[in-house]
């Protein structure tokens, strides 16, 4: 960057009550040295420079020391404030803006033939997602990257485009994360004589035509892969030709692959990582401790099939730390099998994390690793890396240590078995473990609950709805399960391990992905505020937000009509919690240092955490490697977007299933709750079956309605008769779609009076006026 020549300056007022002082001139930005720079000229840097939109970046770049520093983070509060700009990790940038790198979906060329792309995952609330031109090597100054085509999926470098005429960004492509066909899913309609159709399971799908010599091994039925050929005329279909049949609409295993193949959720293992796994042999004792006489135990769902963390507790005999407790977590060892850059370690970052379906799972690993030689099995030595923690009687960590050991599972153990042995009621395995192992495990709990009682974690009441199938794969019902001690037992020993694994690594200087959490937005805190306002509940405004001050509200809202709807805008209000190299803590979980470490097996990101741990420790074989360092970045924005990828694909197969389990119920009432309402429209779910459906605004009623955003309601214009989140009502279900997973609702209750203010303000929408939304879609479930 050239500057010009340091000058003397008079002594002014700048507008921000100080002095100015020298100043370097940079000709080229515009950019005065010394002198925090006007919301105009902020707002362009970030747009322009979103590799160095952190404040400390923006610092160093207007050459901002002592107190400007402290200005510039006053300004760029109040434009955060004012919804001018948003935090990414630590960076900053634009509403709706791309982070610098990020996960693309190549989808089309312009009418230049450029291949246009668009974010692979984008929040529905920020409208339109995008366009991004892809560079060709050619034109990116001689910089080589991947060849990439129209329906790959690339990870790519984003840049701003200075072509006003064309996508607001551009991008070269760092990596090729899938190479996708032109290929579409749906099921084929026979049509004699003439071949048949596809009928789209995407409601955005479109119709094609399948001509009698592209039909294949296709039946009436069945759910088909397709590749789109060429268009009949100007006006006609498009006609495609069957590449594979996935099997019939109506078999147990067709609405989930559905989701499968409409995500691209690779789930067939290519056979040289088959191999490489087939020819894997137990772990030798090799720079291992002998820790197979400790009866560490498993405690899991009763139909787990693979084993990554076992626990023991045991009291802390030290005069140090009088009523001590020693907690050891040990984690399955995947670190010796899957080495960085193998097959099977390339086929692992490709999917990213398992994905799990009511009845199916898609493992990362194959079973040979996952269900076989990682698993730990009761009775079998197995591998594990351990973490042995200490904590006092007030449940602080006094310290840990971490071991790469060869364990024996002394017991596999169910969460409600553990729990009945604990309740009083033990069974012929848990009889002669509940005084030397299960009582001791819950001694440390309580231990270690004292802590986290201090700490306040995000406490959000939100039950989690279980799909039980029946042997067909038709829903049989649908259960919330019963939240254990055991289940809480399990969860804070895990996470007191991850906090254990990111405070070792940052000891030893060892790059590593973070599991990260950011605090609200302001925007969205606004939002919550002036909902909270309308049932009385007051909320802090400014100032740093913590965990504690949303528990605060949560607990006022307890047990009054409004709990329900308080949890739901309270989550709606947090960020997505995302993996990153770059620390800012975890805000749900109150932690300043976390990284997940416990679950290796099916998250890509706990085995990054654990060949750091294993060569930063010198454990011996199967560390990080120099190149996975400088790449954890990349790895970071690809793990994080698989990880709302299987999100995503898991949620719209459980509303596919829940509609075809209704679908035979159209007509019927039910009770339910009004669980988001928008200008368009009402969703309500109904809480028996976990299913939300949507209510057009155009049939509610004969009222006109008006959309109040900080009630949350939908008020008619005449009567004062409305709806408000969490609103018990009576729905007539008026239609289903099982491939699309959607639910249409007829509104039977006549609504409530609304409060006065409600019609006061917010746009209007009218019955006739209000825009259509896709039915059966539901806000994203945010994950730790």
């Amino acid at each position: 960057m050239s500057k010009a020549p340091r000058q003397k300056q008079n002594s002014a007022n700048d507008g921000f009550g100080r002095t100015a002082r020298s100043k370097r001139v940079n000709e080229s930005e515009g950019i005065v040295h010394g002198e925090v720079p006007s919301r105009e000229v902020l707002l362009k840097f970030i747009a322009e420079h979103p590799q160095q939109a952190s404040k400390r970046e923006i610092a160093k770049a207007f050459g901002l020391k002592g107190d400007t520093r402290v200005v510039l983070k006053a300004l760029l509060k109040e434009l955060e404030v004012d919804g001018m700009v948003q935090k990414n990790r630590k960076s900053l940038m634009r509403p709706g803006g791309l982070p610098p790198v990020t996960v693309l979906d190549i989808t089309t060329r312009d009418k230049d033939g450029e291949l246009i792309g668009r974010p692979a995952e984008w929040p529905e609330d920020q409208g339109a997602a995008p366009a991004v031109l892809i560079r060709q090597s050619s034109q990116d100054r001689g910089k080589k990257g991947p060849a990439a085509g129209l329906n790959d999926r690339v990870l790519a470098k984003i840049f701003p485009s200075k072509d006003r005429s064309g996508p607001a960004y551009t991008a070269r492509v760092i990596k090729l994360i899938d190479r996708r066909q032109s290929a579409l899913i749906g099921v084929f309609k026979e049509q004699p004589g003439a071949g048949g159709r596809l009928m789209p399971v995407d409601r955005r799908g479109e119709e094609l035509v399948i001509d009698p010599d592209g039909v294949g091994d296709a039946k009436d039925g069945d759910l088909i892969e397709v590749e789109v050929s060429r268009n009949s005329g100007r006006y006609g279909l498009k006609r495609a030709k069957v590449l594979s049949v996935i099997g019939s609409v109506a078999s147990e295993k067709a609405i989930s692959m559905i989701a499968i193949y409409g995500h691209g959720i690779p789930h067939i293992f290519p056979q040289n990582v088959l191999a490489e796994a087939d020819a894997a042999k137990p772990a030798t004792m090799a720079h291992r401790e002998d820790w197979r006489d400790l009866p560490l135990i498993t405690i899991d769902p009763a139909d787990a099939k693979d084993h990554d963390d076992a626990v023991y507790a045991e009291p802390d005999t030290s005069p140090d730390n009088p009523d001590g407790v020693i907690v050891t977590v040990a984690i399955a060892d995947v670190s010796y099998y899957v080495r960085s850059g193998a097959p099977l370690d390339r086929e692992a970052l490709k999917r990213g994390n398992s994905v799990y379906f009511p009845d199916r799972v898609v493992p990362m690993l194959p079973e040979r690793i996952s269900n076989d030689l990682c698993s730990l099995k009761e009775g079998v030595d197995r591998p594990a890396l351990a973490v042995r923690m200490v904590f006092s009687k007030e449940g602080r960590k006094a310290s840990h240590t971490f071991h790469r050991i060869m364990m024996k599972s002394a017991a596999k153990l169910s969460y409600q078995q553990a729990q009945a042995a604990i309740d009083g009621k033990p069974d012929d395995k848990t009889g002669p473990m509940l005084e030397p192992i299960l009582k001791p495990l819950w001694h440390a709990y309580e231990v270690m609950k004292r802590g986290r009682d201090r700490r306040q974690p995000l406490e959000l009441d939100m039950p989690e709805r279980k799909i039980v199938l029946r042997d067909d794969g038709t829903v049989d019902k649908v259960i919330i399960p019963e939240r254990l001690d055991a289940h809480k037992l399990i969860e804070e020993m895990m996470i007191q391990a991850n906090v254990s694994a990111a405070e070792t690594l940052e000891k030893k200087k060892q790059p590593l992905v973070y599991r990260v959490h950011d605090a609200p937005t302001l925007a969205k805190q606004e939002t919550l505020r002036e909902f909270l306002a309308t049932l009385g509940i007051t909320m802090a405004k400014g100032g740093q937000v913590r965990a504690n001050s949303f528990n605060g509200i949560l607990a006022r809202a307890e047990d009054t009509p409004h709990q329900i709807m308080v949890n739901e805008m309270v989550l709606r209000s947090q960020s997505q919690a995302i993996y990153s190299p770059e620390n800012i803590g975890h805000f749900g979980l109150n932690l300043m240092k976390y990284a997940h470490f416990t679950s290796p097996i099916r998250r890509y990101a706990d085995l990054i955490v654990h060949r750091a741990l294993v060569g930063s420790l010198g454990l011996g074989e199967g560390g990080i490697t120099p190149q996975e360092e400088a790449t954890l970045d990349d790895i970071a924005a690809e793990i994080s977007t698989f990880e709302r990828r299987a999100m995503a694909a898991e949620r719209d197969t459980i509303n596919r299933l829940i509609a075809h389990h209704l679908s035979e119920r159209v007509g019927e009432e039910f009770e339910g709750r009004v669980g988001g309402v928008t200008k368009a429209g009402l969703f309500v779910a109904l809480p028996q079956f976990g299913a939300d459906g949507f209510v057009p605004i155009s049939t509610i009623g004969t009222d006109y309605f008006i959309y109040d955003e900080a009630h949350q309601a939908l008020t008619g214009e005449k009567t004062g008769l409305g709806f408000q989140l969490g609103d018990t009502v009576q729905v007539r279900l008026a239609e289903a779609v099982p491939l699309a997973g959607a639910l249409r609702f007829e509104m039977l209750s006549e609504g409530r009076k609304m409060p006065a203010g409600t019609r006061s303000f917010h746009k209007t929408a009218r019955r006739s006026g209000g825009r259509t939304a896709a039915p059966g879609t539901r806000p994203p479930r945010r994950k730790r």
